[in-house]
This record gives C-alpha cells, sequence and structure tokens, in this order.
C-alpha cells in the first residue's frame, strides 16, 4: 500500500499549516475502503456452470423447506430476504456470539415448544 502524502489546507493562519501535516504524519493513515473490500468470486471462477455435480449423493432440495434433504435450519442456512424475522435463528446467533446460560435456557425451551 503506497504512503499518502500529508497535506494542509490552504489560508490556514501562521503555524496552523505546519501543526496539521506534523498530526497526519504522527498517525498513519488507514487503508482506503475500496481496498479493505473483500474480493468475491467471479464468475466462471468454479467451473461451467453444466458441469457435473460435486455432491451426487445430496438431493437437489437439500438446504430447502421442501423435499428430501435437511431443511434450511438443519443445514445451518440462514435466510437474508426482506422481512426474515426469525426468532430462534436470530438467537441461534446471539448464543455463538454471545454464550451464556440464559440464552441457552432460552434456545432450549422455544425449541422444544416448536
Amino acid at each position: 500500500m503506497a504512503k499518502m502524502a500529508a497535506t494542509a489546507a490552504k489560508g490556514q493562519p501562521y503555524g496552523e499549516a505546519g501543526k496539521q501535516i506534523a498530526a497526519q504524519q504522527a498517525v498513519p493513515m488507514g487503508a482506503s475502503p475500496a481496498s479493505s473490500i473483500p474480493q468475491g468470486v467471479t464468475p466462471g471462477s468454479m467451473g461451467g456452470l453444466d458441469r457435473m455435480t460435486e455432491r451426487p449423493s445430496e438431493p437437489i432440495t437439500a438446504g430447502a423447506n421442501f423435499g428430501p434433504g435437511p431443511n434450511m435450519t438443519q443445514s445451518g442456512i440462514t435466510s437474508t430476504l426482506p422481512g426474515y424475522n426469525d426468532t430462534i435463528e436470530e438467537l441461534k446467533v446471539l448464543y455463538r456470539m454471545f454464550p451464556n446460560d440464559d440464552l441457552a435456557r432460552l434456545l432450549s425451551s422455544l425449541q422444544y415448544e416448536s
């Protein structure tokens, strides 16, 4: 990553520009937002769309809430659809982030009710 040169605004009172440049040099600039964005998979990099399946024994409906195979919850898939509000799934995420006995009891009671 190239280092950005320190700059000062023009038209400042005497001595202020020097202070501004010194402050910029004292604290290094962070990465630009564009360089911190993870790069995704590029189209075609995983092979052709018509290639053979990588999971021949898995039903095509695996991960869906219908048909043979594990459903969304069993597959560990959380929906990103607008308006998705599955309380149990959200509590599971919270529990993974902040494990504690109260969330564990709440999850356990909700899972046995459904």
